[in-house]
């Protein structure tokens, strides 16, 4: 990595999930150390204060927590807290997580390049790659799945795909199709196109997946290796669909009642291409940053990524929703990126419209369940972060 690259550890809104995924309990540790470019240095005072609100965040309702900032060729990384509660393992800059729904970008990603290779096209009805899968499939769109019009029925709201969780079978396995099925049983939310709002639904995504298989004959996971994750060299960045291999931070909520669980196990296939890639802030960033800067799309297929809709609802006020991509409204400008909640896990990331500027926040806590207190520290840190590297 190119620039300075400080890290700091010290003392130990949002993409909404079901209500059953609550949340746990904040934990505190560890020590302090600044390192840059392998020799100590000193801290800038946007860096203490930028530490002082990660360990804020942390002593308010969250076991561990990852901050990278970057501006152009600087790039900066505070953590505090643990990354596992058990062992008091502090968190590390390098640190994976499961970074769920920021999975959309990379899928909408393909899709286009797709778009790009005229393998597929966005007006194509889901009925024509996957005949008799969706009710209704001749009238939606590959379009209207990726800027989430649809209508679909969100199958992360169907009770019967987290029963098995709920019942500590972390490891049950659902096929991607299996997933459709079930949310398609469901009464659709509105006609297609009949909105001017995005109504998200990560049931969108996970077709988007099917589709590409079928364009490609290859595997989701095979498509996302060969052109995203070896291309750009992001060597944290996994799609599991079973089990993750590698270490990971262990997530934590409350199901029920206190004390927290450790729901690190739960199966990525609970929402494959929508939400099952596992990594960490760098490669986040390195991401973004490619595909905003133009290295991944034609111009012409990021200006449609980029053309957005109305949320109803919304983390921060005033976001909008592209393909695969969302814009917030921040205090020193527009950033481009997305945001993502699992279970035990919730991650943010944003870019500026030229790719210099960045913020990717990640914590090891389900977000439904946050402490007011802790909500608010996190949307005033992923602010200030962002805008500190003005």
């Amino acid at each position: 990595m190119k620039g300075s690259d400080h890290h700091t550890q010290s003392k130990p809104s949002r993409h909404r999930k079901p209500a059953v995924w609550s949340a746990i309990l904040a934990a505190l540790t560890a020590f302090a150390c600044i390192a840059a470019a392998g020799a100590m240095a000193k801290p800038t005072q946007s860096e203490t204060s930028l530490q002082q609100d990660v360990d804020a965040l942390v002593a308010a309702d969250v076991p561990g927590t990852v901050l990278l900032v970057r501006n152009g060729n600087t790039t900066t990384r505070l953590t505090a807290g643990v990354a596992d509660l058990t062992t008091q393992k502090a968190m590390q800059p390098g640190d994976r997580f499961k970074i769920a729904s920021l999975t959309k970008t990379y899928t909408a990603t393909v899709v286009l390049q797709l778009v790009g290779e005229g393998k597929l096209r966005l007006n194509d009805s889901v009925e024509r790659w996957l005949p008799g899968l969706v009710p209704n499939g001749r009238n939606i769109t590959i379009r209207q799945l990726l800027n989430h019009t649809s209508g679909l029925f969100d199958h992360e709201l169907d009770p019967r795909i987290i029963a098995p969780y709920l019942k500590g079978d972390l490891g049950h396995y659902w096929a991607p199709i299996q997933l459709v099925r079930m949310a398609v049983s469901h009464k659709p939310n509105f006609a297609p196109g009949a909105t001017k709002f995005a109504s998200y639904s990560s049931t969108n995504y996970i077709i988007a997946g099917l589709i590409i298989e079928a364009v490609t004959g290859k595997s989701m996971g095979a498509e996302l290796r060969s052109r995203l994750f070896r291309p750009l060299g992001l060597t944290a960045t996994t799609y599991p669909t079973r089990r993750i291999a590698g270490p990971l931070v262990h997530g934590y909520m409350v199901l029920g009642q206190p004390p927290a669980a450790d729901v690190t196990g739960v199966s990525p296939s609970l929402s494959p291409a929508s939400g099952a890639i596992v990594s960490d802030a760098t490669d986040v960033a390195d991401f973004y940053r490619a595909l905003i800067s133009g290295r991944l799309l034609r111009p012409g297929l990021l200006r449609a990524m980029q053309t957005t809709l109305p949320q109803r609802k919304f983390d921060i006020r005033g976001q909008r929703y592209g393909l695969g991509l969302m814009r917030f409204p921040m205090s020193c400008g527009t950033a481009w990126g997305h945001n993502g909640a699992w279970p035990g896990y919730y991650a943010f990331a944003l870019t500026s419209a030229n790719g210099r500027r960045q913020a990717v926040l990640m914590f090891n806590k389900d977000v439904g369940s946050l402490s007011p207190d802790a909500g608010s520290i996190f949307m005033r840190l992923l602010d200030k972060a962002y805008c500190s590297a003005a």
